[in-house]
């Protein structure tokens, strides 16, 4: 896809016919050569302004994939850092990249941790919860900080209305929706569901403080609001 180095049209057609789990064990070996890897223009800018709220302790990364977001609480925590993913395949990439991280392999709606990390954050994953699991997943997350622990991660701008931006999404997802109603197990990967005010809503119900932030460094749309956000949401 897009690279020599990426999967095939077949080989992406085979995955989306899987379950999400099965999915990405197949991709895992050609992950980082996809744009589905958070690409270090995104993370780069979540660290710079991660680095004043720190240091940080230990750090967990949420669905961690090929491991991108550990190199992010690498730089930032001064203790161990730890990543979950329910991908075996995707861990095995992600340790061969961070043999020094603990690697776990779990549902995000059910991390099998206590109050251990000081920081926790993920990139890109959110697309793969439906809003009904919203509430459960932050109050994994939630149960897996200490107290005053942070939660981060970037939350695009949804592209304007009637821009190729917008209609390309749109288009997606209602190809992955008809996937859905015709196979199983579905496949969710749903990109405009993640939307500002509903996952606030949710992260307050949870008991997290939420703020965000715009990231310059990654450009403002037309009307100059910010092309990304980072939310922090910090549990008391």
């Amino acid at each position: 896809m897009f690279t020599p180095q990426g999967p095939t049209l077949r080989e992406l057609a085979v995955q989306a016919l899987s379950s999400v789990e099965h999915g990405y064990d197949l991709l895992a070996p050609k992950f980082d050569a996809t744009p589905f890897r958070t690409p270090d223009r995104i993370l780069e800018p979540v660290t710079r302004a991660l680095e004043p709220l720190g240091p940080f302790g230990t750090g967990l990364d949420v669905c961690c994939g090929t491991g991108a977001g550990l190199g992010v609480l690498r730089s930032l925590c001064t203790g161990r850092i730890a990543g979950a993913d329910i991908s075996t395949n995707m861990l095995a990439e992600a340790r061969r990249r961070h043999p020094g991280a603990t690697l776990v392999r779990a549902d995000a709606l059910a991390l099998p941790f206590g109050p251990a990390f000081d920081l926790a954050v993920s990139f890109g994953a959110f697309g793969h919860f439906l809003p009904a699991d919203q509430p459960a997943l932050f109050a994994r997350v939630h149960a897996a900080l200490r107290p005053g622990g942070l939660l981060a991660f970037p939350l695009p701008a949804p592209p304007p209305v009637g821009s190729a931006a917008y209609w390309t999404l749109w288009a997606f997802d209602a190809a992955m929706r008809a996937r859905n109603l015709l196979r199983r197990p579905p496949f969710v990967m749903y990109y405009r569901t993640f939307r500002l005010a509903d996952v606030r809503a949710h992260l307050e119900r949870t008991g997290f403080h939420v703020t965000h932030h715009p990231l310059p460094a990654l450009g403002t749309r037309p009307d100059g609001a910010p092309n990304c956000r980072l939310v922090l949401a910090r549990k008391a």
